[in-house]
C-alpha cells in the first residue's frame, strides 16, 4: 500500500533540511503517519529551515523549489561577500562542501553507474587552487524590476546584478563583491548602475521588451590582468549614448586593466546577451583576450567557451594527462582527443606526448579550423585535426584502424548521447579517459562501457566551481 502525499503540487512549505544528495540537493525528512517522507530541496544546507514550493509530487517523495531561508544551518559561517544565487553554498565551509561532494558522487556512481567498490578506486580529490574570486567569466543583468533580498519583495527600479533566483524579470543590485569573480568590477557595480541612471537610460523590462541597457557581460584574463568588457544594449535610446565618455568612465574605473569594450546592440526579444544578428563593435581596445593553462596560450573572444576556473582546469587536465601517459603506447601508438572543440586537450596532449601520435577529432568544423589556428600559433604546426561523425571517422580514416591505443574524452555537460557512445566503443581503443562536468550522466554511461567490457580502473573529483553544486570527475577506464 503506497503512502499519502503529505503535499500538494504548489504548496508553500517550512522544511528543516536534514542531510544533501548529490548535485546540491538538500533532504528534508518529514514525519508522516506511514513514515518518513523525503523532499528534495536544491540550493540548501543540512540545518537550516527554509521556506520552499512544491513544485513535484510522488507518493514517495516531493521536489521543491528554495523560497528563503528562514534560519541559517550551525554549519554556515559568515562571509564578507554580497551573497548571490549562483553561489548558494558559499557561507558552507569549503572542507564541508569537499565532503560532501566526494561523499555524494561515490554513492551515485555506485548507485547508477554499478560501481560498488566506487569508494575503493577513488584517485583524489582536487580542491581548486582559489577557492574564491576564481572566474574567468561574469554575466551581469540590467532590470526594470528589481528585488530586495531582505523583504522578498519586487520593485520598479533601475537595477544591475543578478536575476532573482528561479525566474528571469527581477534583478537585486549587486552592491559589492560576490566573492567568485573579480572584486574591482563588482565593488564598481553600484558606479555603473549610477552613471546610466544619471544619464536618463533605461533598463531592459523584460515583460514589456521595452529599455536601454541589457547585459554588462565580463571575460577576464588572469595571464593578463585584465578585462574584457561588452555591453549589451538595444537601439532605443542610441541616440544619446556616448561611446567616448561610456571608455572614459571605465577606463577611470580599470585603468590599465580595461584590455577591450565592446558594445553590442541587441533588440531580440530573447534574454540571451548574444545574438546571430546583433551588431558589434569594439569601442575600445581589442575585442578579444589570452589566457595561459599549463604554458599554453588561448586566444579568447566573446562568443569563445573557455574553461571558467583556468587554475583548477590545469588540474584537471593534468589528471586527465597522467592517466594518459601511465602505460606503454605498445603497438597501438594513436592518442585521440574526442569532442576535441578548439583543441585544448589535444595541444595538451602534443605537448606531453614523446612517442605517441595525437589527433583531435570534432564534429564542428568551425572549431576544427579553431583549433588549426590556436595550435600553431603554440608551435604545433603538424597537430592532426580532423572534422568528422566519431561513427564514421574509422570509414573516412582508415590508416588509423586498430592503431587507437588510449581515447580522450570531454563531452558536454549532457553527456553522451547512448548512439554516440556505442560508436565510440566501435573505435575499438584499449583505454578510455572520460573528463566529465556531470557524474551524472557519466555515471550511467559506466554501465555501457562495462558491458562493452571496459572496466573502471581509478578516478579522481576536482572541485571546478567552490560554493556550487558542481564537481568535475576524471575517470580511466581500461579493457
Amino acid at each position: 500500500m503506497s503512502q499519502k502525499r503529505p503535499f500538494s503540487r504548489n504548496q508553500r512549505v517550512e522544511l528543516k533540511i536534514d542531510d544533501m544528495a548529490f548535485e546540491g540537493k538538500g533532504i528534508s525528512r518529514v514525519e508522516t503517519e506511514d513514515g518518513k517522507y523525503i523532499v528534495f530541496v536544491p540550493n540548501t544546507i543540512p540545518g537550516q529551515v527554509v521556506s520552499a514550493k512544491i513544485i513535484k509530487a510522488k507518493n514517495s517523495y516531493a521536489e521543491a523549489k528554495l523560497l528563503k531561508v528562514i534560519t541559517p544551518s550551525p554549519l554556515e559561517v559568515e562571509m564578507p561577500y554580497h551573497p548571490i544565487p549562483g553561489a548558494p553554498y558559499i557561507t558552507l565551509p569549503v572542507e564541508k562542501q569537499h565532503e560532501y561532494k566526494k561523499n555524494t558522487t561515490i554513492e551515485l556512481f555506485k548507485r547508477i553507474g554499478k560501481i560498488e567498490n566506487a569508494a575503493d578506486l577513488l584517485d583524489e580529490f582536487m580542491s581548486s587552487p582559489d577557492n574564491f574570486h576564481y572566474r574567468n567569466k561574469m554575466e551581469y543583468s540590467f532590470s526594470a524590476v528589481g528585488y530586495d533580498r531582505n523583504t522578498d519583495e519586487e520593485f520598479d527600479g533601475f537595477t544591475l546584478g543578478f536575476k532573482k533566483r528561479g525566474q528571469w524579470l527581477s534583478v537585486e543590485q549587486l552592491k559589492k563583491d560576490s566573492g567568485l569573480f573579480d572584486p574591482q568590477i563588482e565593488n564598481a557595480l553600484p558606479a555603473i548602475s549610477d552613471y546610466f541612471t544619471s544619464r536618463g537610460f533605461s533598463a531592459w523590462h523584460g515583460l514589456q521588451h521595452t529599455g536601454f541597457c541589457r547585459f554588462l557581460t565580463v571575460k577576464r584574463s588572469f595571464s593578463e590582468d585584465g578585462l574584457l568588457i561588452n555591453l549589451v544594449t538595444t537601439s532605443s535610446e542610441l541616440d544619446k549614448f556616448d561611446n567616448d565618455g561610456f571608455v572614459a568612465f571605465m577606463k577611470d574605473i580599470l585603468g590599465d586593466r580595461l584590455l577591450g569594450l565592446v558594445h553590442t546592440l541587441n533588440d531580440d526579444i530573447g534574454d540571451r546577451p548574444l545574438t546571430t544578428d546583433g551588431k558589434q563593435n569594439v569601442i575600445y581596445g581589442k575585442g578579444t583576450i589570452t589566457e595561459e593553462i599549463c604554458g599554453l596560450k588561448f586566444r579568447i573572444s566573446l562568443e569563445s567557451f573557455f574553461q571558467t576556473n583556468p587554475a583548477s582546469a590545469e588540474r584537471l587536465y593534468q589528471k586527465a594527462l597522467n592517466y594518459v601517459f601511465e602505460t606503454e603506447p605498445g603497438s597501438r601508438p594513436v592518442v585521440m582527443d574526442l569532442f576535441s572543440g578548439t583543441g585544448t586537450i589535444t595541444q595538451l596532449l602534443a605537448q606531453r606526448s614523446t612517442d605517441k601520435e595525437i589527433i583531435g577529432v570534432e564534429l564542428v568544423p568551425q572549431a576544427v579550423a579553431d583549433a588549426k589556428k590556436t595550435a600553431k600559433a603554440n608551435g604545433f604546426d603538424n597537430l592532426k585535426f580532423f572534422a568528422a561523425d566519431v561513427g564514421k571517422f574509422l570509414l573516412e580514416h582508415p590508416e588509423y584502424t586498430d592503431k587507437i591505443d588510449t581515447i580522450v574524452m570531454d563531452p558536454p555537460r549532457a553527456g553522451i548521447a547512448p548512439k554516440t557512445l556505442r560508436k565510440v566503443i566501435r573505435l575499438n581503443a584499449n583505454r578510455m579517459v572520460y573528463v566529465s562536468c556531470n557524474p551524472a550522466t557519466q555515471a550511467r554511461d559506466m554501465v555501457t562501457l562495462a558491458e562493452a567490457g571496459y572496466k573502471l580502473k581509478k578516478y579522481s573529483l576536482v572541485d571546478q566551481f567552490p560554493h556550487t553544486a558542481h564537481i568535475e570527475s576524471v575517470a580511466l577506464f581500461e579493457r
